[in-house]
């Protein structure tokens, strides 16, 4: 048995978070992903299979505020974006899906600043 990477790592942690955790209409799933260059953000209602709300630093209105650079900053611009976004269609709560991720650094700054946009998890 060989040595597991990093994605498999992570993938492994992501099927397991998701054994426990879904997401309802009033209560969607916040899943987040984070590449090497972006990072997007997801209200996912689970029971009916639709996306509610999505931002991502692919978008260009945020793509042009960092000129190609992925740091806090801009993980937290996408956090108030989704954040805003999902008090705009009358979401207050959700559940929170780090993907896999450590819950530090770019993850841990887009979930304060989706708190701080009014939502609850």
């Amino acid at each position: 048995m060989g040595k597991i990477s990093k994605v498999e790592g992570r993938n492994k942690r992501h099927f397991r978070i998701r054994k426990k955790l879904s997401g309802s209409s009033s209560r969607p799933r916040l899943a987040v992903f984070r590449s090497n260059s972006y990072i997007y953000a997801q209200l996912i209602d689970d029971e009916s299979g639709i996306t509610l709300a999505s931002a991502s630093s692919l978008e260009k209105d945020i793509k042009s505020k960092y000129n190609g650079k992925l740091n806090k900053e801009v993980a937290s611009l996408i956090g108030k974006t989704i954040g805003d976004r999902a008090v705009v269609k009358g979401i207050k709560q959700a559940v929170f899906d780090r993907g896999g991720f450590i819950y530090h650094g770019k993850i841990k700054s887009l979930a304060d600043s989706a708190r701080e946009a009014g939502l609850e998890f």
